[in-house]
């Protein structure tokens, strides 16, 4: 059997050798299509990695208020849009005081400033730092860790002290081969002790984690003044039985603090974690929706395209079909012949689009600077559709192949 196998895989070589460009433009048929099937499901697979180890690391006990509900905007299909006030730090500061759910934590923060250059004596980094200002239960309820130092204490906040802490990425730049526990930056002419350094983060939608500066909040508001600063508001509740009425708790909180009355909507929007990571993944699971309908598009081309080239090539070795009979080759003989052919013109598109579209992805991972899983799912996508195109288009003209009568084949020209 192997050596049969072996003989019909010498003649499919042969005969594709002789119809080279054909074969060559077939290969690129199937190669292209599943270079979109695999190229999308890579790609999607590298998105709800980062935006799952985003999410997971903040739990399922938290949520935040914003000035927008964005999963109205997501479902929103008009070109209405809802202009809401800020947040401003007095409404996010009387929010904190007011809202007394059991065992449940509230933190502020606001983006102080993006672009901005951080020096360490006489180095310096690009202008491309974030500085967010934050109170002590910024990090816990953010799902952040430190991987040296320590976090913020109620006396750093309430005392206003120039500490901060740093994104990961400083032990690469500035701060690298030295210990940045107890090293002084300057920010805007300001003088900080860094105090602790964050694990690192990556990126999410290209937006660098890893390359911020946490500040105590009202230190970053004396330095970092602008008309409607948005604060966002994060809330972690110790029990997540409790989320639910946390939730409530808090609309009904806000809803004082914003002086709505009671038939007037909610003019901010609140986010829970695990109801916004569903969200997510169910748009981006879209994408590998449209990436099986591609492969079906694939499969049904390709298939196509295989069996035409096959049934040329039937056609143009009729004589040499009636000679390999006329020698005692059986009709599974001569079907495996065919059946073989396609196989390897199959294999070689399936290799193809797979090498592409594993690029694709990796490429995708370097975009957003996320790590890059092994898309199985995307593997066996490709190779299902190789199986498929192969027995589609195989069939056939090997059948037609194993069925020419032998005379008839000596005669044909």
């Amino acid at each position: 059997m192997f050596s049969l196998f072996r003989e019909n895989t010498k003649i499919a070589f042969s005969s594709i050798k002789t119809q080279l460009l054909r074969t060559i433009l077939t290969v690129l048929i199937i190669g292209v299509g599943i270079w979109g099937l695999v190229g999308i499901l890579a790609a999607v697979t590298v998105l709800e990695n980062t935006i799952t180890g985003n999410f997971s690391s903040m739990g399922t006990n938290t949520f935040s208020i914003s000035r927008y509900d964005f999963s109205e905007q997501i479902r929103q299909n008009s070109n209405e849009v809802k202009v809401n006030p800020t947040i401003t730090y007095p409404q996010a500061k009387a929010f904190q005081e007011k809202y007394n759910f059991p065992l449940s934590t509230v933190s502020l923060s606001f983006t102080a400033a993006s672009g901005i250059e951080v020096k360490y004596g006489a180095e310096k980094t690009d202008p491309e730092i974030n500085i967010l200002g934050v109170d002590h239960y910024f990090m816990p309820n953010s799902g952040l860790e430190t991987t040296k130092g320590r976090n913020f204490t109620s006396f750093d906040i309430e005392n206003n002290n120039y500490v901060c802490i740093v994104g990961s990425d400083f032990e690469k730049g500035i701060l690298k081969d030295v210990n940045p526990i107890g090293r002084t930056l300057s920010i805007r002419g300001a003088k900080f002790k860094v105090i602790g350094v964050l694990k690192e983060q990556g990126s999410t939608f290209g937006n660098r984690q890893d390359l911020r500066v946490l500040l105590p909040i009202q230190v970053a508001r004396s330095l970092f003044t602008a008309p409607n600063i948005n604060y966002d508001i994060k809330v972690k509740t110790e029990n997540q039985d409790m989320i639910d009425g946390a939730v409530d708790e808090a609309i009904i909180t806000m809803r004082r603090v914003r002086k709505l009355n009671p038939v007037e909507g909610d003019n901010f929007g609140v986010e829970r974690s695990d109801e916004l990571l569903q969200r997510l993944i169910t748009q981006i699971g879209i994408l590998g929706t449209a990436a099986w309908l591609i492969g079906i598009i694939t499969v049904f081309g390709s298939s196509i395209a295989l069996m035409n080239i096959m049934l040329v090539s039937v056609t143009e070795r009729t004589r040499e079909i009636g000679v390999r009979k006329s020698l005692g080759a059986t009709k599974n003989t001569i079907a495996m012949q065919f059946f073989t052919e396609t196989l390897i013109i199959s294999f070689f598109g399936g290799i193809l689009g797979l090498l592409l579209g594993l690029l694709t992805g990796f490429g995708v991972s370097l975009l957003i600077n996320a790590s890059f899983p092994m898309p199985w799912t995307a593997t066996m996508a490709a190779f299902g559709t190789v199986f498929v195109v192969t027995i589609v288009s195989g069939a056939y003209p090997a059948i037609k192949a194993a069925a020419l009568d032998p005379v008839e084949s000596l005669r044909y020209e």
